[in-house]
């Protein structure tokens, strides 16, 4: 069993059920992205794992450990890290400060790992003193990964990492994903720019009406025709 698998999801808010049995996994050191039309329950999914959506069936297990009734703080506590499409930095606080807050549940000293991200983030380094809100979009992304890397967590989760950024810096922020995966994490992600995640994922699902469609490398996504046809803009 993968390292995170939530298998079967079904559930939604109050309504129709918005996920319909899907089925998501990654292991660690490995990077697995959710892609799919709009509306096709990719962020239901995300919030499902961080237990942020009240689930009719389904489970979700966490290093062989069932963690489906933990609420979201339990869950990251038990690891996971989560970084939010928007609203994922305090803007008033310095980018320091914003670290430190990712470190709040934390006992011991935070030193090392502030290290650890100065490096695979100088920019941050550089801008330790400023107000997260004078930074730009990519730099506001970065601090937010950052402040998720601050717990220490062995999945994290991404949710439109790249959302609102220039090329340049989606591919700097994918090689940065890629990176933090390297070290042993698993990373699970949830991305509009569907043919850009594939190229760095071991793993794609792609969801339609909250239901597995297809699943394969992300290679073999990107070189599938009706993937391609369906949901990357691309020709048979």
């Amino acid at each position: 069993m993968s390292f995170l698998r939530a298998e079967n999801l079904t559930g939604g808010y109050g309504g129709p059920p918005i996920l319909n049995g899907c089925t998501i996994e990654v292991d660690r050191g490995r990077i697995a992205v959710i892609v799919g039309p709009n509306g096709a329950g990719k962020s239901t999914a995300m919030k499902a794992v961080l237990g942020m959506l009240r689930l009719t069936s389904g489970r979700v297990m966490l290093d062989g450990r069932d963690i489906t009734a933990l609420p979201p703080q339990a869950r990251i506590r038990a690891g996971m890290g989560f970084v939010p499409q928007t609203e994922n930095v305090f803007p008033t606080l310095t980018v320091f400060e914003n670290l430190q807050m990712g470190a709040l549940l934390r006992k011991d000293a935070i030193g090392d790992t502030l290290d650890e991200i100065f490096a695979l983030f100088p920019i941050l380094a550089d801008k330790r003193h400023q107000p997260a809100g004078q930074l730009s979009g990519g730099q506001r992304q970065q601090l937010a990964v950052g402040r998720a890397l601050m717990t220490r967590p062995s999945v994290l989760l991404l949710d439109e990492p790249t959302a609102g950024v220039s090329p340049n810096v989606m591919d700097e922020l994918f090689d940065k994903i890629t990176r933090i995966a390297a070290q042993g994490l698993a990373v699970l992600m949830v991305e509009q720019n569907a043919a850009g995640a594939l190229e760095i994922a071991d793993t794609g699902f792609v969801l339609v009406q909250g239901a597995n469609r297809f699943t394969g490398t992300g290679r073999e996504l990107l070189a599938d025709p009706d993937t391609r046809r369906s949901f990357l803009g691309g020709r048979a």
